[in-house]
């Protein structure tokens, strides 16, 4: 630590530049500081070394769940809102759903000969469409951003931004975004296993479901309004089984994805191995899946 020095004329000068006269002095270490280097502080003004010795020892506050408290709940959601649009964006000026980066980004169990099911790959030519049993795993998740039709975004995007906020103030920003994108992974496995092997799934519907069952498990934790949730699942589970076209799959294994994962995240014993637990849940979900995937894999093979 420096100490400052004083001219003959007794007036001190500050620590950090020797040059400039000052009597203003750090309300910690009551050393002498210059305009530059005050730090506003509850009382008086701080030099930059308490400041940065106060932000290493003090302890950062943390959510009911044990993840850092975010300081501002809405910038992940916004964030997941931003690269689903940019997707959304690309893609349409891509040639949307008959171009090429769809055709890479949407989930399909297998791959096919566009127009000639059962050529094999390399007869096909640049017409094959590829599926995840041929390699193209990323489908899984890219398709998680993927849409097409601007309904679809906004509702899906709408809904990120109502739940997200809420769940991220609880979990915090890691464990949040840990519950969107393996939510959306579990339904996409889901939909390697029980869709059609040609049929092309896409949306953000599964990561979106994974907050609707994430919100269920919390609220029952707390003691909330549950049946307030339970009908809005419900409503949304009896439009997913009513309306042709919509992937029950993707929303089904979201829902109970994100459930589970919620489970693990508000359940774990408190105390110093909570993230420990909570870790070790999350790679067991994620493990699990990875199996679901590469036996589904087996079989269309």
């Amino acid at each position: 630590m420096t100490q400052p020095s004083e001219p003959a004329g007794g007036v001190p000068t500050c620590y950090r530049h020797p040059d400039r006269e000052t009597y203003i002095r750090c309300q910690r270490c009551d050393r002498p500081i210059c305009p530059d280097c005050m730090r506003d502080a509850a009382v008086g003004f701080h030099c930059p070394e308490c400041v940065a010795e106060a932000a290493r020892t003090t302890r950062q506050a943390r959510t009911a769940y044990g993840g850092l408290r975010p300081g501002n709940a809405a910038i992940t959601s916004m964030v997941l809102i931003g690269v689903n649009l940019a997707v959304f964006v690309l893609v349409l000026g891509s040639g949307g759903s008959g171009g090429e980066l769809f055709r890479e980004l949407v989930l399909r169990p297998a791959g096919f000969c566009a127009g000639a099911f059962g050529v094999p790959e390399g007869q096909c030519g640049p017409t094959w469409v590829p599926g995840v049993a041929d390699g193209a795993y990323w489908q899984l998740l890219t398709s998680t951003f993927l849409h097409t039709r601007l309904l679809h975004l906004g509702f899906n995007m709408l809904a990120l931004y109502w739940l997200g906020p809420q769940l991220e103030l609880l979990l915090g920003r890691v464990r949040f975004l840990a519950l969107y994108l393996l939510s959306g992974l579990t339904g996409s496995a889901v939909v390697y296993w029980a869709a059609p092997e040609y049929q092309a799934t896409l949306g953000a519907s599964g990561s979106i479901y994974g907050l609707f069952g994430a919100m269920l498990v919390v609220a029952y934790k707390i003691g909330g309004q549950v049946q307030q949730i339970l009908v809005l699942i419900g409503v949304n589970l009896f439009i997913t089984f009513a309306i042709p076209g919509i992937s029950w799959q993707g929303h089904l294994g979201g829902l109970l994805g994100g459930a589970a994962i919620a489970a693990i995240l508000v359940y774990a014993p408190r105390g110093p191995r909570r993230t420990a637990f909570q870790t070790g849940g999350l790679l067991a979900i994620a493990l699990l899946t990875a199996i679901a995937i590469i036996a589904r894999t087996a079989v269309l093979a």
